[in-house]
């Protein structure tokens, strides 16, 4: 009997250099698409999926983050008396109930594989979900939930996993596929950033993950690997004679919010997906972008 998945690692402990000076005192995740952070977008779908205990590994500075999570009594007092019932709607997304939450410092960077470990006691023998925040997809059905849906079909190792540019494949873990099934390929290897040209395909894993206990244990035993980290990829890749792993085509738009072009671009169309937005903004997009074809 497969178990069902109901936990979820975050590694957010990451330092956001690329968003400095903004990261020198919040941490990346709090950083808001439109008006939510980083890290609700992956709460709110991880939620979606049924997970009910989530874990985040953190570093120091993050205090924020472990704030922004629990109540806000002063805050939620004074809207109240104002009647703004629409905003304590809003603000009870955000939070947590107790025990639902745990934070694992991560000291040292040395790589997600690593991040993950650390929170192997709080795992113990079950499947679990790791989601990289910074990955945002915007779906119809939640990644996750998609994933979470597939993975009961074959309780192996699962990765989330998207067509890029041949030219692109040395920024990502690429997929050498075994079996193409549609939205499933089984996978008979993993390359973690092969030079351009050398890659077994254009399939790149992205930040949505459903592991199996097996690879923490394939994590205890890792060594250092590209870059001089602890790659998740390799104790992942370990289990493709074992329990197998799988490549999943999700249906959705995912857009790389660790890179400032793909934040700005995930801000523009999570804000034109707001009907009280999409009007003005679309009337500045077109005026903007036909002011620089006249200047041209």
């Amino acid at each position: 009997m497969k178990r069902k998945v109901t936990k979820a690692v975050f590694p957010v402990a990451g330092l956001g250099t690329r968003f400095l000076p903004a990261t020198k005192s919040i941490p990346k995740e709090i950083m808001t698409l439109v008006d939510r952070p980083l890290i609700q977008y992956a709460i709110d779908e991880a939620r979606a999926a049924g997970i009910k205990e989530f874990i985040f590994v953190t570093s120091r500075g993050k205090g924020a983050l472990e704030d922004y999570f629990d109540l806000a009594p002063v805050l939620e007092s004074a809207l109240r008396k104002k009647g703004k019932d629409d905003l304590l709607e809003i603000l009870k997304a955000t939070n947590m109930e107790s025990g639902a939450i745990a934070y694992i410092r991560q000291h040292k960077a040395m790589g997600l594989g690593h991040a993950v470990w650390c929170a192997r006691r709080l795992i113990g023998n079950e499947p679990f979900a790791v989601m990289l925040p910074d990955d945002v997809i915007a779906a119809d059905k939640p990644c996750l939930q998609q994933m979470v849906e597939a993975y009961e079909e074959t309780g192996a190792n699962m990765v989330a996993a998207m067509e890029v540019p041949r030219d692109r494949t040395n920024a990502y873990g690429i997929l050498d596929v075994d079996r193409d099934m549609g939205d499933k390929v089984l996978v008979k290897g993993m390359v973690e950033k092969p030079e351009i040209g050398k890659a077994p395909s254009n399939l790149a894993v992205i930040g949505r993950y459903i592991l199996t206990p097996k690879v923490l244990q394939n994590l205890n035993r890792m060594k250092q690997g590209a870059g001089g980290e602890i790659q998740l990829t390799d104790a992942i890749a370990e289990e493709i004679g074992g329990q197998g792993v799988y490549g999943f085509r999700f249906k959705g738009q995912r857009f790389d919010c660790g890179s400032k072009a793909g934040f700005l671009q995930a801000t523009v169309s999570f804000a034109l997906a707001r009907p009280e937005l999409h009007d003005e903004l679309m009337q500045y997009l077109s005026e903007t972008v036909a002011q620089r074809e006249a200047a041209e």
